[in-house]
C-alpha cells in the first residue's frame, strides 16, 4: 500500500512515519505539508517525494491511502478531501472540531468505497484487552465507578509550531481535546457512552482561549459514576485510569506503563501488560488489514465520533451549568 503522510510535524515524524514502514506491506511514496522544509525531511527519509499542495499531492496515481496528521480543524476536511479522492484514509484524533464535523466525515464514508478508520490506537493496548475481557467474564461484579485523571503543564509561546494547540477554532479545545478524548475513547470502547453529563470548565492559570482545568461527572448506562479531571496547569503529572467493581478494580497508572494493578477484595497482583515499541504500529497494521479484508477498521469513523459527542456535551454542560443528557445531540 503506497502511502501519503498530510502534515509532517512531530507525530508524523516519531509515530507515524515508523509505523507505516515497520509493515513490508507499507511504503510511504509522498509526503505533504505547507512547510516545505518539513515536508522534504520527512520525505528524505525514504525517498518518497514532497508536496506543500495537497489536492497535488492527492492526485498522484500511486498513492492508494492518506495518512492524516494535520492539526485538528484540519483533520476532517483533508480526510473527505482523500476519499473524494480515491484514497483510503487513516486520520488523527480527534476526527473532528465537533459532534456535526464528525457526521460530515461519516457521510463521506459511507458514501466513498474506501475505509476510513481514526487513530484511537489505545484501543489496541494490552491492557484495554486484559480490562474487556475482565468485562466480559464478570470478573468486576457491578461496576460502580470509572476514574480518569491527565495533568501535566502546557503552555506554549506563540512561535512553537504546537501554538495552534491553544487556539480553539484549530484544537477544537485544551487537554479535553487532546488527551480526554483518548481517555474518553477508551470509556465508551469499554462502557459504551455515558447517558448523561456535568461538567465544569475553566482556564485558571494561563492565557490561552481554550481550557487548561476541566472536571466532569457522568453516568453510565446501568448508573456506574465516571470521574474524570483534565489540566494543563500542573508542572507536577499524572496520568491514570481506574475500573472499579463490587469484586475487583485495575489501575492504569501510569496510563501507558507496562503493568496493571489488579485488585480483588484486598489481593493486589501487579500484571505484566506491556505496549507495542511503537503505540501506532497495531493501529496502522490493523488498518492495512482491514483494506486487504474489505472490512471496517476497528475503530471506525462511526465509533470515533461517539468521543466527539461526548465531548461536545461536556462542553455544552458547562457552557450552561447544567447535566446534559447525551440523547440530545445524537
Amino acid at each position: 500500500m503506497n502511502w501519503l503522510i498530510v502534515g509532517a510535524g512531530d507525530i508524523a515524524l516519531k509515530r507515524v512515519y515508523p509505523a507505516l514502514t515497520a509493515d513490508s506491506r507499507n511504503v510511504v511514496t509522498a509526503v505533504c505539508d505547507l512547510d516545505k522544509a518539513r515536508a522534504e525531511a520527512l520525505a528524505a527519509e525514504t525517498g518518497a517525494r514532497a508536496f506543500t499542495d495537497y489536492a497535488e499531492a492527492l492526485s498522484d496515481s500511486e498513492v492508494d491511502a492518506v495518512y492524516v496528521a494535520t492539526p485538528v480543524f484540519l483533520h476532517t476536511p483533508h480526510a473527505i478531501q482523500g476519499l473524494e479522492a480515491g484514497k483510503h484514509v487513516l486520520v488523527e484524533k480527534p476526527m473532528a472540531l465537533n459532534y456535526p464535523q464528525a457526521q460530515e466525515l461519516i457521510a463521506a464514508a459511507q458514501k466513498s468505497d474506501r475505509q476510513c478508520g481514526v487513530a484511537y490506537f489505545r484501543r489496541f493496548a494490552a491492557k484495554y484487552e486484559l480490562a474487556r475481557k475482565m468485562i466480559e467474564d464478570d470478573e468486576f461484579g457491578q461496576i460502580v465507578l470509572i476514574r480518569m485523571v491527565y495533568f501535566s503543564w502546557f503552555d506554549p509561546a506563540k512561535d512553537d509550531p504546537k501554538y495552534w494547540r491553544v487556539v480553539p477554532d484549530k484544537s477544537g479545545g485544551g487537554p479535553l481535546s487532546d488527551m480526554g478524548t483518548h481517555m474518553f475513547d477508551i470509556l465508551i470502547g469499554l462502557f459504551g457512552l455515558p447517558e448523561k453529563v456535568y461538567a465544569k470548565v475553566a482556564t485558571l492559570s494561563h492565557d490561552y482561549a481554550v481550557e487548561d482545568s476541566a472536571s466532569a461527572i457522568m453516568t453510565l448506562p446501568g448508573g456506574a459514576q465516571v470521574t474524570c479531571s483534565f489540566n494543563w496547569n500542573s508542572k507536577t503529572w499524572s496520568h491514570e485510569f481506574e475500573i472499579v467493581g463490587t469484586e475487583a478494580k485495575v489501575k492504569w497508572h501510569p496510563y501507558d506503563a507496562p503493568t496493571v494493578l489488579k485488585t480483588v477484595g484486598r489481593d493486589i497482583q501487579e500484571i505484566d501488560a506491556p505496549n507495542h515499541e511503537n503505540v501506532h504500529y497495531p493501529l496502522v497494521e490493523d488498518f492495512v488489514s482491514a483494506v486487504e479484508e474489505n472490512r471496517t477498521p476497528a475503530v471506525s469513523v462511526a465509533e470515533a465520533a461517539k468521543t466527539n459527542c461526548l465531548l461536545d456535551a461536556v462542553y455544552l454542560s458547562a457552557r450552561e451549568n447544567r447535566e446534559v443528557v447525551l440523547d440530545e445531540l445524537r
